[in-house]
C-alpha cells in the first residue's frame, strides 16, 4: 500500500519550459486541501492548467467518491502548498517559484533547502531581477515565502503533517568561480509508517565528479531496500552516446546503470553484514572506502522490488525520436540494467502522472 501521493506537474529538464522539474505531494491518506509539499518548483500553475484540462479529476481524493467530488483548479492546488522542497537553485527547478511569489493563494509557504541554496535565492529575490517576496523571519508575514534552511546530516527534519526529510549533499558539475556546485537528494518519509522514496536534485556520475558523493545517499539506503524505501526518482538528462565532457554535471544511460550498480553493490554488502550479525559472526568493520568485493554474479536481483524513476530528460536533441525522450532514456537505462541482472524496475515519469511512494496509480495525460 503507498504511503505517498505524487502528481508530476513536470518532469523535464529542459529547454521545454512548460516541462520542468516540478513534483507535489501528500501523504496518501490525506486530502489535497490538507496540505501540500511541492517538491521542486521549474513549471507550476501555468502547466497544471494545462494537465487538468485533460485529467480534471487529478486531484480527487482517492476516499472521496470520484464521480461525485469536485475537480480542483491549479490555483486552488497551489494555495494548498505548505512548502517547497528544492534541491538546488538552477531556474529550471525554481522558475515557477519565483514568477508565481506574488500570487499564491493560502497560507504563507516555507521554502525549505540548503542554506547555500536559500542564499542563491536571495539573489533573485532582490528587488532587481524579481521583487523581494522571501524572508528569514518567522514573524514577518509580509513576505510569502519563509527561508528555512535544511542541515546535510543524518537527521530527519519534519516540513508536513507526517513527512519528514533527510537532506544529503550531492555533486551537480562545477564551475570557475566556486569549484564544484552542490545539489541535493532528499530521502522523503512518510512518518507513521516509516517508508520514504528517495528523490535526487540534478547529480554528476561520481566517476567524472571531482567531488564524488552520491556513493554516500547510496549507503544511506541500502539497508533499507525495498521493505522501507522501494521507489527512486533520479535524473538521465541526456540519451546514450553524448560524450562525458558534454554532461554539464549530468548523468546518461551507461553512468545511471553504474550509479545503480553501485547501489546494488551497497545493497548486497548491507545484507552480507545483516547475516553475519544473525550468525554472531564477527569481522572488520566495514571501511567507506574499501573497494567492491562482490562479483557480477553476486549482484543479480540485488534491486528486485525497487521502482527507479527516470526524471529531467532534456528535449530538442539533433536526433529525431518517435517517442517521447524520457521514454527512450528510460528504455536505454533499463537495458543497461536488465543486462547487469540487477533487478531494479524502470520506469519514466510522465508529466501529468500521479504515483504512489511504490506504485503507478495512474498514468500521464
Amino acid at each position: 500500500m503507498p504511503c505517498f501521493d505524487m502528481v508530476v506537474v513536470g518532469s523535464g529538464g529542459g529547454p521545454d519550459e512548460t516541462n520542468l522539474s516540478a513534483y507535489l505531494i501528500k501523504p496518501f491518506h490525506a486530502n489535497w486541501g490538507d496540505g501540500i509539499v511541492a517538491l521542486e518548483a521549474g513549471s507550476g500553475m501555468g502547466a497544471l492548467t494545462q494537465i487538468l484540462k485533460h485529467t480534471p479529476d487529478l486531484f480527487t481524493s482517492r476516499l472521496q467518491d470520484c464521480n461525485s467530488a469536485p475537480g480542483y483548479s491549479a490555483s486552488a492546488i497551489y494555495s494548498f502548498i505548505r512548502c517547497f522542497l528544492i534541491t538546488h537553485a538552477h531556474l529550471d527547478h525554481v522558475n515557477s517559484l519565483i514568477i508565481s511569489a506574488g500570487s499564491l493563494g493560502g497560507s504563507r509557504k516555507r521554502i525549505f533547502a540548503t542554506e547555500q541554496t536559500l542564499h542563491d535565492l536571495e539573489t533573485v529575490f532582490a528587488d532587481r531581477i524579481w521583487p523581494n517576496l522571501a524572508s528569514w523571519k518567522e514573524d514577518d508575514d509580509s513576505f510569502r515565502y519563509l527561508y528555512t534552511s535544511l542541515l546535510t546530516d543524518d537527521q530527519y527534519r519534519n516540513v508536513a503533517t507526517d513527512i519528514s526529510v533527510r537532506t544529503m549533499p550531492i555533486s551537480h558539475g562545477h564551475n570557475d568561480t566556486s569549484g564544484v556546485y552542490d545539489s541535493a537528494a532528499f530521502f522523503v518519509r512518510h512518518d507513521p509508517s516509516t517508508r520514504e522514496f528517495l528523490f535526487f536534485g540534478d547529480v554528476s556520475p561520481d566517476t567524472l565528479s571531482p567531488k564524488p558523493r552520491t556513493v554516500n545517499v547510496w549507503r544511506a539506503a541500502a539497508a533499507k531496500i525495498p521493505l522501507t524505501l522501494s521507489t527512486i526518482f533520479i535524473e538521465c538528462s541526456w540519451p546514450s552516446g553524448r560524450a562525458d565532457d558534454l554532461l554539464y554535471g549530468h548523468l546518461s544511460p551507461i553512468h545511471l546503470a553504474d550509479e545503480l550498480t553501485v547501489l546494488a553493490t551497497e545493497v548486497a554488502m548491507a545484507r552480507k553484514f545483516v547475516v553475519k550479525d544473525l550468525r554472531n559472526e564477527s569481522g572488520p568493520t566495514r571501511k567507506k572506502s574499501k573497494s567492491n568485493p562482490l562479483s557480477p554474479e553476486s549482484l543479480y536481483g540485488a534491486l528486485d522490488g525497487v521502482r527507479v524513476f527516470v526524471i529531467h530528460c532534456k528535449d530538442g536533441h539533433e536526433v529525431t525520436y518517435d517517442r517521447s525522450i524520457n521514454h527512450i532514456i528510460a528504455d536505454q537505462v533499463r537495458a543497461l540494467v536488465a543486462a547487469k541482472r540487477l533487478g531494479a524496475d524502470i520506469l519514466a515519469a510522465d508529466q501529468g502522472m500521479r504515483i504512489g511512494a511504490s506504485m503507478i496509480l495512474m498514468h500521464s495525460i
